[in-house]
C-alpha cells in the first residue's frame, strides 16, 4: 500500500461514504451506474468521484460505469473490511453504551470483545453478551485478548491516562469520544469524535443561514 500513502485524508474519508451508498444500491438490486448518476445520490460531482477513485485504481469503464457490486467490495478492501478487529471500550457509561450497542460494527468486522469502568455499579453488567470490566484489569485483558483499537468514552480528566494505558498494552488504534486531544506515538493512529464540536458546527452553519 505504499502507492497510497501520498493520498489525502479528505479522499480517505469520503470512502465511507460511497461505501455506505454502494451499500444501498446493492440493496435496490443497481447493477452498474455512473459516475454521474453516484455524483447526483451522493451529492459530489462526477470529476470528484473519478479523481477519487482513481488514487486506488481504474475501476469503472467508459460508456459503461461502475459495477456496483465489484466497486462495493474494492471499496471493503481499501478500508481494510473484513480483516477482523478486535475493539475495547474504556467508559460504559451513556455514550459507551450506545457505542456497544450499534450492531452494524460486526458487519464491518469489527468487534468490541472487552469493556471496562470504574464504576462498581456497571461492573458484572453484559452490554450485547460482553461482561463490563473492573478497569483495573484493562493491561493484562488487552494484552491477553490481543485488541487492535481502543474505544475511549469516559471523562476529558481520564482520557490521556486511558490513552496511556491502551498504548502500552499493545493498542494500535484509538477511538476517541473525549473532548480532548490525546498525546500519542507516531505509530499509534487516533480518530477524534469531539460531539460538542459537531454541534458547534451545525449551530455556526444555522445561524449563518439565518443573517
Amino acid at each position: 500500500m505504499d502507492k497510497n500513502k501520498n493520498i489525502s485524508m479528505a479522499v480517505i474519508k469520503r470512502l465511507p461514504k460511497y461505501h455506505r451508498y454502494l451499500e444501498e444500491l446493492m440493496k435496490n438490486d443497481v447493477d452498474r451506474i455512473s459516475s454521474k448518476e453516484l455524483g447526483e445520490k451522493i451529492g459530489f460531482t462526477a470529476s470528484q468521484i473519478r479523481q477519487d477513485l482513481n488514487c486506488f485504481g481504474d475501476f469503472g469503464q467508459q460508456g459503461y460505469g461502475y459495477n456496483v457490486k465489484e466497486l462495493y467490495n474494492q471499496i471493503s478492501s481499501i478500508l481494510g473490511l473484513g480483516r477482523g478487529y478486535r475493539a475495547a471500550l474504556v467508559g460504559a457509561g451513556n455514550i459507551g453504551q450506545a457505542v456497544s450497542n450499534y450492531s452494524r460494527f460486526e458487519n464491518l468486522g469489527f468487534r468490541i470483545s472487552a469493556i471496562f469502568d470504574a464504576n462498581p455499579k456497571l461492573i458484572g453488567m453484559r452490554i450485547r453478551d460482553v461482561e463490563i470490566m473492573d478497569i483495573d484489569e484493562i493491561s493484562s485483558v488487552l494484552k491477553e485478548q490481543k485488541i487492535d483499537i481502543g474505544i475511549i468514552c469516559v471523562p476529558r480528566k481520564n482520557a490521556q491516562g486511558v490513552a496511556d494505558e491502551l498504548i502500552k498494552a499493545g493498542v494500535r488504534g484509538i477511538w476517541n469520544f473525549a473532548p480532548v486531544d490525546l498525546i500519542v506515538p507516531d505509530h499509534v493512529k487516533v480518530e477524534n469524535v469531539h460531539l460538542s464540536e459537531s454541534l458547534l458546527t451545525l449551530i455556526y452553519l444555522l445561524n449563518e443561514s439565518e443573517q
